[in-house]
This record gives structure tokens, sequence and C-alpha cells, in this order.
């Protein structure tokens, strides 16, 4: 073991260096990232963390040992290998394993480098904690969270399989929050929240009667009469919210109980049943902001570890047929890949604002017009002017002359100090200065990027200028061209096209990007950015399973089908929306819960098992309005005979449980009706939902 930690040691003291300069560059690009601190970790250390979901500690549960076995298992046999963890917090902690080579860690120190600039700086991580409090902390917050929940289990008057049943039940229900709102939202005037009705003891002074109460089994209508409606309700025992309750969980919290099985009753929670709610409800939020930024915070990252090791050389000669084999592979994954789609949007966003920066430069031009754009501009001009000055395209010791000329001049686009520094050193050395070389001569030959300023890097980075995006211009329609026309009144305009190249701005696309870093999610991102343009040039497509084939096939190549497929996917964490219908059911204290169906039906199995679950939470009967779709034998005969697919019929189904068994009722048209969707309401505006 002594050794193996030795070997961690001088494995992380080799990262040093690539760490500084790694976040040297990411703030010289733009980034602006959460400070990391770097951990070297063995596979089985790298298998605790994930197992743990990327921390060191967290509460005491038997999942975490499942997850931890599964991960092992899928390490041994080659089935993915976790190159680095990183959480959201300040600082971030990033977990990288030893075993990996020096490209790879290099790979995922600029990676991670990138998602601790996006942790920071998207406003839905926000929704965890308040920024001005000092940050997420989360690795205090779980590891506060896990030491409360040891010292219940360690109590002695607590059941340790009692507190276990709470966490599977709460846990089964981590994605019924409202991941629109702050985690304490939700603690609102209809509910008691937390650390209402407590004493100083820890007990709920109105327990006692409650059960006095329960124990006189009287009748709805007998208990309307002899005591206060108001009270009541409090109690949660008539909880008829206005409108659908998007976070369940804050509900059940709120107005629930706990089912006694000797009684056959519900009965008032007690304290530390509360506190474990509301723990894991907390990490619910804070595992929200990844889940719902996954495409977006992974191709964000992957953007930029493609600029830092391959367009600025971070990989060494030496080792980029690696990095390139490391991406190739990362990139290459099947199915929905998250890197891939979230790189190309990314890419995307940056090619659409550096042309309509462009575009609208050149619709300055005296004569040039939306009709004589094509016909009076020379786009290969356009194209070669577009290209990096060559001193800024290969900065380096062989420029470093041409880039003094420039310093000399004021160009923004060079970093004049580090030139002046790299200029003694050169001289120097070479023994044509008399003085000694500076103690911080910059290593120009590995890191050419330290001569350039951020508008230097656009510039040498500018997407219009790639290989790929040369020919971008061509493929701008007359309709655009004059609907950018349509909104430029009193601006400033260009006798020549030269004039209005010159006044191009190599950093809007970027400048773009960190827009839309800062206040998207995925849902918002894929619903604005996955443009007909973007589905046509990378032949995106959506599938389906065809009943009257029996296979699979190809649905749809059109944008708005990809994009809503693609949606479903990402609303709500691509799970099912259930919301809160009514608190008191039928009026006998039952909990009403709606799917918010938008074409997409329940897997039933889970859902009866998740209703199971709520009533651990609510302690009285549970119900779960749905539609399902049903298709009789004779459709299905019918639509294989014509090649079509069949029609069916929605019909609405209320699952109940009471503790028993799971029972299957009709659905009254009414509730159908409010839990149907004519078409699905994506509702993408981040402002509202943040506001």
């Amino acid at each position: 073991m002594r050794d193996e930690r030795a070997e961690a040691k001088r494995e992380a003291r080799t990262l040093d260096e690539p760490a500084q300069e790694a976040r040297e560059l990411a703030e010289r690009l733009g980034l602006a990232p959460y400070p990391v601190r770097y951990w070297v970790v063995d596979h089985d250390e790298m298998n605790e963390l994930i197992a743990y979901g990327g921390f060191q500690q967290r509460y005491p549960h038997w999942r975490w040992g499942m997850n931890y076995d599964r991960q092992r298992k899928q390490d041994r046999h080659g089935l993915g290998k976790a190159f680095e963890i990183v959480n959201n917090d300040d600082p971030s902690h990033a977990f990288l394993q030893e075993s990996n080579t020096a490209a790879d860690q290099k790979a995922v120190i600029t990676h991670v480098e990138a998602h601790a600039d996006f942790f920071a700086n998207n406003r839905w991580f926000g929704l965890y904690a308040d920024r001005g409090e000092g940050g997420p902390n989360a690795a205090a917050r779980l590891a506060r969270n896990a030491d409360r929940i040891a010292a219940i289990m360690a109590r002695p008057d607590v059941d340790r399989d009692a507190v276990e049943r709470l966490i599977d039940a709460v846990s089964a229900l981590e994605d019924t929050i409202d991941q629109h709102s702050p985690v304490d939202a939700a603690r609102s005037a209809d509910g008691p929240g937390i650390d209402a009705d407590v004493n100083d003891d820890g007990d709920d002074p109105l327990a006692a009667v409650e059960a006095q109460i329960d124990e006189l089994d009287l009748s709805e209508a007998v208990r309307r009469d002899v005591f206060d409606d108001e009270w009541l309700d409090a109690r949660g025992e008539d909880v008829e919210p206005e409108d659908p309750r998007p976070d369940v969980l804050a509900f059940l919290r709120d107005h629930g109980k706990r089912y006694d099985p000797e009684s056959g009753k519900a009965v008032g929670r007690e304290p530390w049943e509360t506190t474990v709610i509301d723990a894991l409800r907390e990490e619910a939020y804070y595992f929200a902001g990844q889940k719902s930024t996954k495409v977006l915070n992974e191709g964000w990252a992957t953007y930029w570890e493609s600029i830092m090791m391959g367009g600025e050389r971070f990989a060494g000669p030496n080792e980029f047929l690696t990095y390139a084999d490391h991406m190739s592979r990362v990139l290459g994954s099947p199915g929905l890949n998250p890197y891939k789609l979230g790189f190309e949007l990314w890419t995307h966003v940056e090619l659409q604002a550096a042309r309509r920066d462009v575009i609208d430069k050149l619709l300055r031009v005296a004569g040039v017009t939306p009709e004589t754009f094509h016909s009076r501009v020379d786009l290969d001009a356009v194209a070669e002017a577009l290209d990096p000055h060559p001193a800024i395209a290969g900065a380096g010791p062989a420029t470093l002359d041409e880039l003094a000329d420039l310093a000399a001049e004021g160009d923004p686009r060079v970093d004049a100090e580090t030139v002046d520094r790299a200029l003694s050193a050169r001289d120097a050395a070479t023994g044509d200065a008399s003085e000694d070389a500076p103690d911080d001569a910059p290593d120009i030959e590995r890191y050419p990027w330290k001569l350039l300023t951020r508008e230097g890097l656009a510039e040498r980075h500018y997407v219009l200028s790639r290989p790929e995006h040369r020919g971008a211009l061509r493929s701008v329609s007359r309709e655009t061209l004059a609907e950018r026309a349509r909104y430029m009144f009193d601006v400033d305009r260009y006798a020549t096209v030269e004039e209005a190249l010159a006044d191009v701005d190599r950093t809007a696309g970027w400048e773009r990007m960190l827009e839309v870093r800062a206040s998207h999610n995925d849902v918002t991102f894929i619903d604005e950015f996955l443009t007909e343009e973007f589905v046509r040039e990378r032949n995106y497509f959506t599938y389906e399973y065809s009943r009257a084939a029996e296979e699979y096939r190809v649905a749809s190549v059109d944008a708005d089908d990809i994009r809503r497929k693609l949606l479903l996917r990402f609303t709500n964490f691509g799970k099912p929306t259930v919301v809160v219908l009514d608190g008191n059911f039928r009026n006998r204290g039952e909990l009403l819960l709606g799917h918010r169906y938008n074409g997409v039906a329940l897997d039933e199995a889970s859902a009866k098992a998740t209703v199971e679950r709520v009533f651990e939470l609510w302690g009285r009967p549970v119900n779960l309005a749905t539609i399902r779709v049903e298709y009789s034998e004779e459709a299905i005969r019918r639509a294989k005979r014509r090649g079509r697919e069949p029609e069916g019929k929605e019909v609405g189904v209320r699952f109940q449980y009471d503790g028993g068994e799971v029972t299957e009722h009709d659905l009254d048209p009414e509730i159908k009706d409010r839990i149907a969707a004519d078409e699905i309401d994506y509702d993408t505006k981040p402002d509202d939902w943040l506001a």
C-alpha cells in the first residue's frame, strides 16, 4: 500500500505544471473556472468515487455497495474506463486515474478546467446554492448529511432498517423535485416545512393530540364538526393545491405521514424522518444541475479541451496521436452521445455568431444588399481576408520578431510583456545580450499561446478560417440576409468590403458561447440551436420501432421532429413529469398524482413500484392518473397489411395503492383533460424559469 501511495504522489507531482499551465491557458481563452484541486487515485479508489457519485463521503446505504460492484465489474472486463471525475464545488475536486497516459492526463485536466468554468458560471447550478454565500460547498454539505444520517441510524430508539426503507422511498422520487426553482422555494405557506411546529426537544407538540384523534376513529364528517377546518388543513388532512405542484417530494415532506402497520393508520412522522427527507431532497437539487446540463456541460468541456490540446498543442508532439485516439473514442461512442452532440452544437453556436457578425458588416458596404450580396461580394476573397495574420497563426519562436513588431505598434492581439521577456531570453541564449536571461523566461516552444492575448487566440482559432467552415458564407439564404438587413437602422457604413472586414470581431463566436453557457440547460439549448441547417449538415435523423413492420426504421429527417424527440429525452431528466393534483382526493385524505402525458406512455411496472414508494411517504392511499394508448388486435392486423402504423385509443387510467396490491381504475374524464396535452409544451425560456 505504501508503494502504491508513493507512486500516486510521484504521478501527482508530474501533473503540477500541466495543471498550472492549463489554468493559465483557460483563463487566457476567456474562461473563469472555480479553483480545482487535483487528486491522483488508483482503480479501486476511482470505482469507489464513481459509486459515491464523485464524493468521498456519503450517507450509509446499500446502493453504494451495489454501484461499486457494478463499476468494478465494468472496469475489470474493459467495458468502460473512467479517466476522471470532477464535482461541482468551490473549489472543485478532480480525481484522475493514475494509470492514465501523460496525454490522457493532460486531456482530462483541460477537460476539467472547462467543467469548472461551467460549474462556476451556469445559472442552473446556482439553483442549488446561493453563490453569494461562498459557492456550493457541496463536499461539506454532503459530508454533513452523511454524518447526520449515520447518527440517526446509530440511535438506539431508531430501527436502521426503517431508515434504509425511508432512503429507498425518497431516492425513488429524487427526480420529482421542481428543477426550475431554488431548493428552498417549495417551503411555502401551504406546508409547515422542516422546522415548523417542532419544539426544543425535537418533538412535534401536536403529534400526541393527533394520535389521540386517530385512536377515536372518527369519521371525516365528525372530525369537521368537532375540529377547526383551518387546523385540520394545516395538519395536511385537506391539502388541495390550486395549481399542480411540480415538487412532489417537497409536498410529501410538508404534508405526508408514515403508515403504521400495527394500527393500520397514518401517524405523524418522527423528526428524524423529516431530517432524512430534507437531506436527500437537498442532494437531489445538487445533482439536478448536472442531470439537466449533460449535453451542454460535456460539449462545453470537449470543445475547450480540443482547442487547448489540439489547437494550442498542449499535447506534445509525442502525445498527440494518443490524444487523438482518446478524443475519437469519446466522440465515437455509440447511441445518444452527449459529448458529440454537445460539441457539435457548441461549434454551431460559434459558427452562427461569427457568420452573423461578418454578414452584418458586409451588408453595410455601399451597394451591397440582400439581393446583390452573392453577386457583389467576392466570397473567396472574404475567406482569404478572414485568415489569421501569419505571425498570429504560427505564433512561436519562429515568429518572435514579427510579433515584436506588432507589439511595438500596440497590436492588442500580442502579449507585449511576454514577447519582450522571450526576446531577452533568446538574446541571452545567443550571446547577443549583456544581461542574463530573465528568471521567468516563458517557455514559448512548449506553450506558444503565452505570446498572444485572448484577441490573438480568437483570431488564431477563428471558426470561419477553419477548413471545414470556409464556405459557410455561401450557404446563407437571401431570406436570412433580408432578416439581418431589416434590423439595420442608424449604423456605420463602409465604402469597401476591405474596410468592413477590418472591423470583424474575431471574438464574436466565443462571446456568444459565453452568453449561452450562462443561461441555458439541455432543453433550452437543443430547442434554440438544433436548427434545420444543423440537422442537414450533420445528417441527424429519428428512428422508431414500427409495429407494422416489427422492426426499427428511420422515422424522420425533419429538424422539428428530431428536436422534439431529443427534447423528450431531456425534459425532466428524461423522466416522466409527475405533479401533485390533489392532497385530499375524493375527500378522504388520499393523494392524487398526475402524469403529464405528452404522447409517451409510462412504464407501468415502474409506475406501480413508484406508487408503492410514495405510499411510504404519504401514509394513506396514493393514486396516479395517467394515459395509455391501447391497440386492438384488429387495428394491428390492418396496419400490418397496409404497411402503416396502427391507430390507438388514448385511455385514462388511475392506479391506486393503499398498502395491499396496486389496483387499476377508470380515470375521471375531467382529470384526464387536466393531464393530457394537445401538443408538447416545453416552455423553454430560461429567464422565465429562473425568475
